[in-house]
């Protein structure tokens, strides 16, 4: 019977909380791309450096609070200042909308030139980013690292393996119930909300329902830049900041939004959960896994692991190819990407 807890235990610290944290930030990640495709209809290739700056604004100010003597431990300090980071962010994308997306609006410009403007953004934030904060990782968690630790567990219990929680990991699940439920909320219940959605189903109706353009465009970036700053920031807080990550975090989290519908919110979050724990379960090493759920005869003398780490992208990569192929409007039927 140990074995089996054993066994349970290692799955759920390697792979059940790691792919429900990972998933919660590609799902808040995904809803930012989504949101932006579902209400200004084209793919925003620069949302994986919008959440690298907005968790770049958060980082400055988290070291500046900490050398101030700023605390709110057991919690991270940069919760302190993840609403400075999100402001940045939004001044940020509203400037780039004004000086690049409001012309190509204006002159009724295809969705594919508004893909490569975005192309464009991406490039120089990412180098915004670098020359600000350099091309390095950067460490700003603090508080309590574990809300569960291995050792106190094992030794509670007895047993060989013990469960090891992270505060980090914690905190994005409960972060993303809450981001979530607030979005829909926001989506369903307010006059704004009503107002982007009725401008996502019919843009001509919509307008001459009263409808202010600039207004949904507005709240449409704002509602972007919260979500990319918080998934940027759960995900530097359960990792660490490198600005090139978040380039690479750009394929899971398309991938994420087009498996489970692009311009579906609900497919949006679906799809993030997916992309991870599909992740997260093939480049696992289930070595010690067998180990315990079958008899040691047939203990496996290898890693067991499908792929390396090093090759986790490819996952997001097979699976987004294969949706394109097979459904292009995703799980959730969401409109078919451009």
């Amino acid at each position: 019977m140990d074995d089996i807890f054993n066994a349970l235990i290692l799955l759920s610290n390697f792979v059940i909380v790691p792919g429900m944290a990972y998933g919660s930030q590609l799902a808040i990640g995904a809803l930012g791309v989504t949101l932006i495709y579902g209400i200004l209809r084209f793919s925003n290739f620069a949302h994986g450096d919008t959440m690298a700056f907005g968790t770049m604004a958060t980082i400055l100010l988290t070291w500046a609070l900490q050398d101030w003597g700023v605390s709110i431990s057991p919690l991270p300090t940069a919760l302190l200042a993840l609403p400075f980071g999100i402001a940045c962010t939004v001044v940020l994308l509203l400037l780039t909308d004004r000086l690049v997306y409001r012309f190509l609006r204006r002159e009724k410009a295809a969705p594919v030139v508004f893909l490569i403007a975005s192309v464009g953004v991406m490039f120089v934030l990412n180098g915004l980013v670098r020359f600000i904060i350099g091309p390095n990782d950067q460490r700003f968690a603090d508080g309590e690292r574990f809300i569960m630790k291995a050792r106190e567990f094992k030794r509670m219990t007895g047993l060989s393996e013990g469960v090891a929680f992270k505060t980090s990991q914690g905190l994005t699940i409960v972060t993303a119930v809450i981001v979530v439920a607030a979005l829909f909320w926001f989506l369903n219940r307010t006059r704004a909300g009503k107002s982007m959605r009725a401008y996502s189903d019919n843009e001509d109706l919509a307008l001459l329902s009263g409808i202010n353009p600039e207004r949904v465009v507005l709240i449409t970036w704002t509602l972007a830049a919260a979500l990319a700053t918080i998934a940027g920031v759960l995900y530097g807080l359960d990792k660490s900041f490198k600005p090139f990550t978040y380039f690479q975090l750009l394929l899971p989290i398309f991938a994420a939004a087009i498996v489970g519908g692009l311009g579906n919110p609900l497919g949006a979050i679906a799809g993030g959960f997916i992309i991870a724990f599909s992740e997260v379960t093939v480049t696992y090493a289930y070595r010690k896994f067998l180990a315990y759920s079958i008899p040691g005869d047939w203990a496996p003398e290898g890693l067991v692991q499908l792929l390396s780490t090093d090759y986790k992208f490819a996952v997001s990569f097979v699976i987004l190819v294969l949706v394109l192929l097979l459904r292009p409007t995703g799980i959730f039927g969401g409109r078919t990407a451009s």
